[in-house]
Order: structure tokens, then C-alpha cells, then sequence
């Protein structure tokens, strides 16, 4: 059962990636229609099949990656999505995003994403990272843009450190997340 509300979900190059996996499944079982784009790092944690079978989509790995339409597909989903979900979002997105760099599909979705869209970031990272003055006003930045945030969680780290920086659990991700939808209908 779809709900007809298109989340694009961005899985980008962190640890946390493997998780990205079950949020896909727990939106995809919420009746949502989740279109996975990810980064070439992201590729380097975990490969787009997982996503694709989970989905019930082909998932975007490449700028150039086509539909059979004549729109580009990173036009076609940033105009279809009612949510850009990025989870996880590193540092280097979250840069990208907030200087307005558009150098892979993902950013150029985020870019590209129609006006109605609802921007939500779930930051993974080193604790350091998350805390950086840069890090900090590139996310002060999204947020007086509208972009939601959804974490990060403390705890144990995978450089093993303790802190924040961890990814929300997905199973409070996919809640916000439908939560979201239900208020752009």
C-alpha cells in the first residue's frame, strides 16, 4: 500500500550506512514510495542491491544514471519527492549542502528539490566533527533554510570514541519521517 508520497533517501559515506538499509525497509513497509540515491562513498560501506530488493526500486548511484523518460532522473526525483531524507549525513554533505555544492546525483537532487519538499538530515559522524565551528553553522545555516535534523544520538562510536555523532535510530527516523509526510498532504 503506497501512501503516493515519494522520500528519497540519500545514504552517504559513514559506517552508519548499513543502517539506511533497515530504514529503507521500515518506509517501504510504511506504505512509503522510498527511491534510494547513493553516494560513491556510500557504495564503498554497502552495495545498491540491498536498497534496490528492499525498495522495490532501482537505485541512483551516478549523476548520469538514466530512466528511460527524457527528463534526467536526478531532475525527476528532486521534482517528485515530498521528502529528501539523508541518513546518514556526513560532514561532507551536510558542507555540500549548505555551500550549495551540487557535484554528485545526491547533491544535485538536494539542489534541484521542489520548493514543497521537506529537507531532513540525519547527521553520522565523529563527535569532533559534529562539534566543529564549520560543521555547527553549515547546520546552522540548513536550519534557517528549513532542514530538519534528526539527531545525532550519543554514545559508542565506530572510531571508538564515546559522544555524539552516532545515527538516530532508524526506528525513530521512519516515524519523524512519516510524521513529516502526513503534514505536506
Amino acid at each position: 500500500m503506497s501512501t503516493g508520497k515519494k522520500i528519497i533517501l540519500g545514504v552517504t559515506g559513514s559506517i552508519a550506512a548499513y543502517k539506511a538499509v533497515d530504514l529503507a525497509s521500515l518506509l517501504t513497509k510504511g506504505g512509503c514510495d522510498v527511491r534510494v540515491v547513493m553516494t560513491a562513498d556510500a557504495q564503498r560501506f554497502i552495495t545498491p542491491l540491498c536498497f534496490k530488493t528492499l525498495s522495490r526500486n532501482p537505485v541512483v548511484t551516478d549523476l548520469y544514471d538514466e530512466s528511460e523518460g527524457w527528463k534526467p532522473s536526478h531532475i525527476e526525483l528532486a521534482d517528485d519527492a515530498a521528502v529528501l531524507l539523508i541518513a546518514p549525513a556526513t560532514a561532507n554533505v551536510i558542507a555540500k549542502l549548505a555551500h550549495g555544492i551540487a557535484d554528485d546525483a545526491l547533491t544535485c537532487i538536494a539542489l534541484a528539490l521542489n520548493t514543497s519538499a521537506r529537507l531532513v538530515l540525519a547527521p553520522a559522524m565523529n563527535g569532533r566533527m559534529w562539534l566543529h565551528p564549520a560543521t555547527q553553522a553549515n547546520v546552522a545555516t540548513l536550519k534557517a533554510r528549513g532542514a530538519v535534523f534528526l539527531g545525532p544520538d550519543e554514545g559508542m562510536l565506530s572510531c571508538g570514541y564515546e559522544g555524539i555523532g552516532r545515527l538516530w535510530p532508524v526506528t525513530e527516523i521512519a516515524p519523524r519521517v512519516m510524521a513529516l509526510l502526513e503534514e505536506t498532504k
